[in-house]
């Protein structure tokens, strides 16, 4: 039985954080975000950690010298980001470009890359030393928009970790940017894809107008039934491999059977989650699929567009309904849920956000799926070779953290490649999920099923 690397323990020894400033002399100007930006449910930080392995070829380089130089060239191009953000009427943001710079933290650690064990996954050990939450950083208004840790390991290797404030870009945007950064790192004198603001691309419309069906965003009554507490929480991370996803597929019908392996994964996973969770037959249950909408545009958005275009789309289900159908039932919602992320909806999203005043994601007894899968976190590359790991450093988020999910690229131990799904939820719901899974899975000796998929996160990955 291999061991968890959450018990692994070390020191990190940091020194003093510094502001990075772009290398040439930048635009003063304010920039406003669009309406899809500065929504109130991204008014947020995201961390992401990358771990890098030894490279023979720069072993007498310092990474921490090499990506801070190449982040003062980079921020001559995506500038904004070394600005701060402002309120302006009606609480619109908007960046100062003030050129005050981000904050970096170079620090060592007294550990190896294999001591974290093989099969990397959240949650990480030590993580709030390896990004070192800097006094007064963590919120949203005139504060550095990137903090950067670069933690050289024992062994040469090390981690790269990055909190960014989601108003400035979602995943894709930020991969963007960090790939112009490692191309500088590698020696490149402009990015090779140029970025672009046009935050108007993404404003809302004069005037504006809601022409589609949001119910992600409607406000719901928390009534007395089913609140998943923070007390006695479990994190569990599963591997869906091609074996996996196969078994999934089995129980959809011959009319879905063109669905994706995002939409069986979510629906199963949903399903099994509710059953777990023993909610009152009667409640409404919601899944929110976090899209990347930029292919529903036409004319398309820009390549080098770096703002937020995600979709936040929900399906809702009444409990009993998720627990007592078939999973075709779960599975079309899922996929109803994604068809209806048109351009048109993107934009009645927009308007929306300006009608009523940004009104926040529902999550009353929402989850969220995040699906990293084809976003590129892993692909960075500063000159040490691409990230073993690259991805949210807690695998899950919200507010409680059991909220939301996020699908993670991932080659097991023996070679396979899948998806990595971070899980948490109370101890007790666990044990019920992971049974209800291994049903689906076929798994008949429950005992043997629930240690095999509980410590699934570390046998097989």
């Amino acid at each position: 039985m291999a061991q968890s690397h959450t018990t692994l323990t070390f020191k990190v020894r940091r020194l003093a954080q510094e502001l990075i400033v772009p290398a040439k002399p930048t635009p003063r100007e304010l920039k406003p975000l669009s309406d899809i930006d500065d929504q109130e449910s991204l008014r947020f930080q995201i961390p992401v950690v990358h771990f890098y392995r030894e490279n023979p070829k720069t072993r007498n380089k310092n990474p921490a010298n090499v990506i801070r130089e190449a982040l003062a060239k980079v921020l001559v191009f995506y500038y904004p980001f070394a600005g701060r953000l402002k309120e302006g009427p009606e609480r619109k943001l908007m960046v100062d470009c003030t050129g005050e710079g981000v904050l970096f933290i170079e620090a060592e650690a007294d550990v190896t890359l294999k001591q974290f064990g093989e099969g990397l996954h959240p949650p990480f050990p030590c993580m709030k030393e390896l990004l070192y939450d800097v006094p007064g950083s963590s919120g949203i208004l005139d504060t550095p928009l990137l903090l950067i840790q670069v933690t050289r390991l024992l062994c040469g290797s090390f981690i790269f970790a990055i909190r960014w404030n989601h108003t400035m870009c979602d995943g894709t945007g930020m991969v963007n940017f960090l790939t112009a950064w490692s191309e500088m790192a590698r020696g490149a004198l402009t990015p090779s894809t140029l970025p672009v603001w046009q935050r108007e691309l993404l404003s809302a419309r004069d005037p504006p107008r809601v022409t589609c069906n949001h119910p992600e965003y409607n406000e719901v009554a928390d009534a007395k039934g089913t609140t998943i507490s923070s007390d006695d929480m479990t994190q569990s991370s599963f591997f869906f491999g091609p074996a996996e996803v196969t078994a999934l597929r089995r129980f959809a019908p011959m009319h879905l059977q063109h669905c994706s392996t995002f939409d069986v994964l979510t629906a199963s996973i949903w399903r099994c989650r509710t059953i777990a969770l023993q909610p009152n037959p009667e409640e409404d249950m919601r899944i929110v699929c976090i899209m990347d909408a930029r292919s529903k545009f036409n004319p398309p958005i820009p390549l080098g567009y770096y703002g937020n275009v995600l979709a936040f789309s929900a399906a809702i289900s009444a409990a009993q309904d998720l627990c007592i159908k078939p999973l075709s039932h779960a599975l079309e919602l899922v996929m109803n849920a994604k068809f209806n992320v048109t351009e048109e909806y993107m934009r009645s999203v927009a308007d929306l956000m300006v009608i009523k005043r940004r009104p926040c994601l529902t999550d009353v007894r929402s989850y969220s799926i995040s699906n990293l899968t084809h976003t590129g976190f892993e692909d960075i590359d500063f000159g040490w070779g691409k990230a073993i790991y690259a991805a949210p450093s807690e695998g899950v988020a919200g507010d409680p953290p059991s909220s939301t999910s996020f699908y993670i690229p991932f080659f097991n131990t023996l070679g396979e490649r899948g998806i990595l799904v971070p899980i948490c939820l109370p101890s007790v719901a666990m044990n019920k999920f992971v049974s209800e899974l291994n049903n689906m899975l076929q798994v008949n000796d429950y005992n043997q099923a629930l240690e095999e998929h509980k410590l699934r996160t570390l046998s097989k990955i």
